[in-house]
């Protein structure tokens, strides 16, 4: 649990200050940074030095590594969360969820550690949880996973080719689903949908496919990237990016913190897609 006390050495920009951990990212105010009639889209991922979101646990399936998972980094992740009007995530992790086997219930958290977010989303004049897109082409999604987030709208993105019948049986449990795509949902095809539905800000927690989907259409605007100092190395893992996105994506810099307690060696990293 994170606590006000704790502090982080901002390296970049210049000069070198001292920052609470509480409130770096909320300050931040992503929901109002978008003009009218567009989206800021930003993702999140916490990656070791060589590189690991994710590597394979007893069972086989992936997980973020619990040596680097730590309450820092998910007091930002909820942070974030806080900022958006919409969650953009897989069905994979909803089938995770009904086997109760996701790293979490979609924030924004109901710990009392995070009770200051939610009131901060009522100040804002925010929904009290964010929407969810779920972007999927197979539609294998747990009827039991969607029950456990209807305090909140839900949205599923697909393909053109997707099975009839599995969207028949989403909007009959009164779920809007959109096509959004031919084969697999495309990025610029979801973008455009949540901007009609009044979306401004959208927060991307899915896996290094839906991100390089996202990378490849050129609507990701910014990343948010916890390197923890740590070199975790394993045969089977995940990156932030899998799968073909056209050519190199350049990123700017545009701010870095270190937190200096040497039980959590990490870098706060935020960059803008060019």
């Amino acid at each position: 649990m994170s606590s006000p006390s704790i502090s982080l050495l901002r390296l970049y920009p210049a000069p070198q200050v001292t920052s609470p951990l509480e409130g770096l990212y909320l300050d931040l105010n992503l929901h109002r940074q978008a003009a009218d009639g567009e989206m800021l889209i930003y993702a999140n991922y916490i990656a070791s030095l060589d590189g690991r979101i994710s590597v394979a646990g007893e069972d086989g399936e992936q997980q973020v590594p619990s040596s680097i998972a730590n309450g820092r980094d998910w007091r930002l992740y909820q942070e974030l969360a806080a900022q958006s009007d919409i969650m953009l995530t897989s069905a994979r992790y909803f089938r995770q969820l009904a086997r109760g086997r996701a790293q979490d219930l979609l924030p924004v958290g109901r710990d009392p550690a995070y009770a200051d977010l939610a009131e901060w989303r009522a100040q804002q004049g925010l929904a009290p949880q964010p929407a969810v897109a779920i972007l999927s082409r197979s539609l294998d999604i747990p009827d039991a996973a969607l029950d456990a987030v209807q305090d909140r709208d839900i949205y599923v993105l697909t393909a053109k080719t997707a099975d009839t019948g599995a969207i028949e049986r989403l909007r009959a449990r009164g779920i809007e689903v959109i096509v959004a795509g031919y084969r697999s949902v495309e990025g610029a095809q979801l973008r455009d949908a949540l901007i009609r539905l009044g979306f401004r800000s959208a927060y991307m927690i899915a896996g290094p496919e839906v991100h390089a989907t996202l990378l490849a259409a050129g609507v990701l605007n910014r990343l948010f990237l916890t390197q923890y100092h740590a070199l975790l190395g394993g045969a089977v893992f995940h990156t932030p990016v899998e799968g073909d996105i056209s050519s190199p994506r350049r990123l700017s810099l545009r701010s870095l913190y270190l937190d200096g307690d040497p039980m959590h060696p990490q870098g706060f990293y935020q960059f803008d897609l060019r």
